[in-house]
């Protein structure tokens, strides 16, 4: 069987997931769904970043001390991974596997990485001065300042002077751009490609892997009394969840990746730094690194301070989350910066899932349980044109057009309605009723199977109409919210 394998970041955890989190998941839930659907062998990584020190922070704020016991820190550590794992499960997300960096398998698996890379001679010891954002986890350049600040997190980075190792990301510089050349889809959209090569070419340089007396981290043989820096041990969770410790056959049929989604601001270190240390370690590359973009809420940045950080289980509690997936899926295109709204999730809701889907599923079940016993026959129509397109779209994770094309058939089925008058045929001609039922029940079948992975629950309940559960009646799908 085919496999197909697509991973999220490792998320920090030093608060519960917002929006933008939920975003990234909810669009590796659609694929992976989508995959499943095809027939592929699927895995489905998400999990989250542990040993950073920000976690170590947030510990302290939550405890309201400083210098925690690491049981402290690793109580603090299992309480909020349970947060995000109970909150993905009530969003419906179906990951196969759930990776934590503290957990022994990725540990043993960074330890393991790590020899392989000090065997072939590519780290060494040096001193670093210079500048390290803490909310980024990442060492910064002066140059890349704005204003004496991090660009992305508008806060002063610590001047710091340290005795690190260091990886030769600089020795790998013409084999990535060899790389990125042949594999043209390696970085999506592409217009992420130029500022990745950019990087490369003209600003890459060795990197730290280490850090002088970190509370927490780990620790390996080969560097006594340093701890690894958070990027060079979060990126190896993508190996420690398929084996690469303990299963050679798992991880033989896994890797490569097929799809790693991150965010726009973490490219560099999924384009450049990871698939070096890829190359370092001798092991094949991803096969694709899809960076979407940022989320502002009604127009401003999402902020604690402001007050306007999005929970999406609130949104998915009080809308369904069918909506929420609907919403994100639909009026975002997937790499582009996009604004979450309620008042536009609301206007969505009534203008496509109320007055769109939900009122073709419910015209058309209710004319068929009205005027016959059974459900008509169903009357075969040609959508071969609309599932190419259909499966072109999402080949190039054109999710949002994908949901367009879907919408124009559902347009297509209101256009007959209009047009045949099925209320009027029912006194006239029943023989003509009934095929022209026929013919919307099937159309119908066919939205929903293109819908299962985006709205999959909708999905669900209108299949049980066509096998006799549920009465679309007692139980409309989306009804009108009031405004």
């Amino acid at each position: 069987m085919e496999k197909y394998y697509i991973t999220t970041p490792i998320y920090y955890i030093n608060d519960k997931p917002h929006i933008g989190h939920a975003y990234t998941t909810i669009v590796a839930d659609a694929l992976a769904r989508y995959n499943r659907q095809k027939g592929r062998d699927v895995l489905f990584l998400t999990g989250t970043d542990e040993n950073s020190q920000k976690n170590i922070s947030a510990a302290e704020k939550h405890y309201g001390k400083e210098n925690l016991s690491k049981e402290d820190v690793q109580k603090y550590l299992n309480d909020m991974a349970g947060v995000w794992r109970e909150t993905w499960k009530k969003l419906n997300l179906t990951n196969d596997d759930f990776i934590r960096t503290t957990e022994e398998r990725h540990v043993k698996a960074v330890k393991k990485f790590l020899k392989l890379v000090w065997d072939k001679d590519d780290i060494y010891k040096g001193s670093y001065e210079g500048y390290y954002c803490e909310a980024c986890e990442a060492f910064i350049k002066e140059s890349d300042l704005e204003d004496g600040k991090c660009p992305d997190h508008k806060q002063e980075p610590k001047k710091i002077k340290e005795e690190n190792y260091f990886f030769r990301l600089s020795k790998y510089r013409e084999k990535l751009l060899d790389y990125i050349e042949k594999n043209p889809d390696f970085i999506m959209p592409k217009s992420r490609k130029n500022e990745v090569v950019s990087y490369i070419k003209d600003f890459m340089e060795d990197v730290s892997i280490t850090r002088e007396g970190l509370k927490w981290g780990i620790t390996v043989p080969e560097i006594p009394g340093q701890a690894l820096y958070v990027w060079f041990d979060a990126l190896i969770n993508y190996l420690s969840a398929i084996g690469f410790v303990d299963n050679e056959k798992k991880f033989a049929k896994y890797w490569p990746v097929d799809l790693h989604l991150v965010g726009k601001d973490i490219i560099k270190f999924h384009c450049a730094l990871w698939p070096a240390m890829l190359l370092s370690a001798e092991l094949p590359l991803p096969r694709q690194v899809f960076a979407h973009g940022f989320f502002t809420i009604d127009g401003a940045k999402m902020s604690k301070t402001l007050g306007n950080v999005v929970n999406p289980v609130e949104v998915a509690k009080k809308y369904g989350n069918d909506t929420l997936r609907y919403y994100l899926l639909r009026e975002i295109p997937f790499g582009e910066d996009g604004d979450f709204s309620i008042a536009r999730l609301e206007e969505r809701y009534n203008s496509d899932l109320a007055n769109g889907l939900g009122n073709l599923v419910s015209r058309t079940f209710a004319l068929a349980e009205k005027h016959f016993d059974t459900l008509p026959e169903l009357q075969e129509v040609d959508l071969s044109g609309f599932w190419k397109k259909y499966e072109e779209s999402i080949g190039e994770l054109k999710l949002h057009n994908a949901l367009a094309l879907v919408w124009e058939e559902i347009s297509k089925c209101d256009i007959i309605i209009d047009k045949e008058k099925p209320w009027e045929l029912a006194k006239t001609d029943k023989d003509k009723l009934e095929k022209i039922l026929g013919d919307l029940l099937f159309r119908i079948k066919e939205i929903t199977r293109a819908l299962e992975a985006f709205l999959p629950e909708t999905s669900e309940k209108i299949l049980g109409l066509y096998e006799g559960k549920g009465s679309i009646k007692e139980n409309p799908l989306f009804p009108r919210l009031d405004k």
